[in-house]
């Protein structure tokens, strides 16, 4: 989908400026235990679906809106999983802090061979065991590990905390 119309209009006010931005993440697993990827389009890396929160929407609704543009699959929010501040630069010049809120998500029933690309977000999409996923950041392994060993209180970054660039 790309760049909002919102965000495109901000963009035009503030250039390549800081804008900082409220973003979705969704850590989906289905019943195999694998988790769902995509190899996002704009830098060519593998990362978990997720995107900016529209104006008035909610995370979690962002959340699963997210994984069904990007992957076709259809999700089912269980937790909130984690939060936190992360800087990111793109190739253009743009300058983002996304405050992002990251959810475990299942697979709804018959979804998990729904897996595909879906949009212009994604290169590549698919299921990868937890021990065989494809090259990674550390704030993508940071969003995943957190939601994978975490019980039902969610991560948070301490003040002071470093949290990998995207």
């Amino acid at each position: 989908m790309g760049v909002s119309d919102y965000i495109a209009g901000l963009r035009k006010q503030i250039g390549h400026d800081l804008l900082m931005l409220p973003s979705a993440s969704a850590v989906v697993v289905n019943g195999a235990g694998e988790l769902l990827l995509q190899r996002r389009s704009d830098d060519g890396r593998w990362s978990i679906p997720s995107g900016v929160i529209d104006p008035g929407e909610q995370p979690a609704e962002a959340a699963v809106r997210e994984v069904f543009e990007e992957t076709g699959v259809r999700v089912t929010v269980e937790r909130l999983a984690g939060v936190a501040l992360h800087p990111t630069g793109y190739p253009n010049g743009d300058r983002c802090e996304y405050l992002n809120v990251w959810f475990l998500c299942r697979p709804e029933p018959g979804q998990e061979g729904a897996a595909r690309v879906a949009d212009d977000e994604s290169l590549e999409v698919g299921w990868y065991a937890p021990g065989a996923l494809p090259p990674l950041n550390d704030y993508e392994r940071l969003r995943i590990e957190t939601t994978l060993d975490g019980g039902e209180t969610a991560w948070f970054a301490r003040s002071g905390a470093d949290v990998p660039m995207r």
